[in-house]
């Protein structure tokens, strides 16, 4: 509970919360307003390395440790309502003792800071669902996930403001908001890149760029399957079927007659309209006769 005014703000009970969170986005729907709730299954906020990565870096900051238990409890029952996240700044809505208005402002990444992580990463990345699968190897984690240098901000460049009455730098519904971002990164984890204003494709084009022409073939677990590609996108994907044997195309001569005998000639006897003399064969040449001695 925070200080409210004179005195303690009224206790509200999680079920009252998500009441008044429900009717709150009931209200922003019909506005138009594109509500994106954060929604947690159970009590692990983050599953995929980005995710994991992201709530890992705000816990190792003692800047922030002291403040971000309540935000774990308030992210896992729902409280925060929306979520939005644009180049450069958070902005949320948090269901407490009323819908307070979060916005969270992160420093872009430095040109320079970019292009080394991308020159450091170049080559060990193969593809762009690689990369947002997380699935490349520890050296390029350590250099994404390094502190002050890294693709994850240091407390110094996050400015955090809430609506609530609390004065504390980092309320409980500030610290939701930031677990939140991290459960929104399991799920679209290229927000990380929007977030910064930085394209994550660059990052597969350094790799490009950085090796020999002759490439080595990919190993066996960095070649995605059929089943891999349904898990990603959604998709039915169809068996390899077997590629049809070209048919051989029928030459003039074989549609002309069927096939000849061996022995037998291959050009067709035309019979003559005149009928033929008893006793001469058909097609025998006539013989010249002997002239005569005068």
């Amino acid at each position: 509970m925070g200080y409210y005014g004179y005195g303690w703000a009224p206790y509200v009970s999680v079920a009252q919360r998500q009441r008044k969170a429900a009717s709150e986005m009931a209200k922003l729907k019909k506005k138009g307003h594109p509500v994106s709730p954060v929604v947690v299954d159970g009590r692990t906020i983050a599953r995929t390395f980005w995710g994991k990565a992201w709530c890992d870096n705000l816990e190792r900051y003692s800047d922030f440790s002291n403040r971000l238990p309540r935000g774990r409890t308030y992210v896992r029952n729902g409280s925060v309502i929306d979520l939005q996240i644009a180049p450069g700044e958070i902005k949320a809505m948090v269901s407490g003792s009323e819908i307070y208005k979060v916005k969270v402002k992160v420093a872009p990444v430095a040109k320079e800071r970019w292009q080394s992580i991308c020159t450091d990463c170049a080559g060990a990345i193969d593809s762009l669902i690689e990369l947002l699968q997380g699935r490349f190897s520890k050296g390029v984690m350590e250099r994404v996930c390094r502190q002050k240098a890294g693709l994850f901000p240091s407390p110094a460049e996050i400015q955090l403001s809430c609506s609530c009455p609390d004065g504390a730098y980092m309320c409980k519904h500030v610290a939701a908001v930031l677990y939140g971002i991290g459960a929104r990164l399991d799920q679209q984890p290229d927000l990380l890149f929007r977030l910064h204003n930085v394209d994550e494709k660059e990052l597969i084009a350094g790799a490009g760029q950085a090796l020999p022409l002759a490439r080595k073939a990919p190993a066996a677990t960095q070649v995605l399957g059929g089943e891999d590609l349904s898990a990603l996108f959604g998709l039915d994907m169809a068996p390899d079927a077997a590629p049809a044997k070209p048919k051989r195309p029928k030459t003039q001569a074989a549609t002309l007659a069927p096939a000849v005998p061996a022995g037998k000639s291959a050009v067709p006897v035309r019979k003559s309209a005149v009928p033929a003399r008893k006793g001469r064969a058909i097609g025998r040449a006539k013989q010249p006769t002997a002239s005569r001695k005068s």
